[in-house]
């Protein structure tokens, strides 16, 4: 992609990406998705962020949560933005998360 071409969100492949996500009934079948889309290492990354983004709505300080889920205080920072000013899906999945 040029520099000088907008980089558009979402495109029409993360919306169809997305549906088939959302179209999935279990765990089970998310969980076998996951896995023949993602690599090992994709997984583990996805996790380990998920990890810290509990942590932080548990309400523990960045260096306790950096300690705790073994990340690097960048990552724990990131997340945290994402939490305060992503688009909601942290917040969704945590609530749904609590209630379950």
């Amino acid at each position: 992609m040029a520099a000088t071409e907008p980089r558009h969100w979402p495109t029409r492949e993360h919306r169809d990406l997305f549906e088939t996500v959302a179209s999935l009934r279990t765990k089970e079948e998310a969980q076998s998705f996951l896995r023949d889309l993602c690599t090992r290492a994709e997984l583990d990354a996805m996790a380990h962020r998920w990890q810290v983004a509990r942590l932080l709505d548990e309400g523990l300080p960045y260096l306790e949560v950096a300690r705790r889920a073994h990340a690097s205080t960048t990552t724990v920072t990131r997340v945290a933005q994402w939490l305060r000013r992503g688009e909601g899906g942290y917040r969704l999945a945590l609530q749904r998360r609590r209630r379950s």
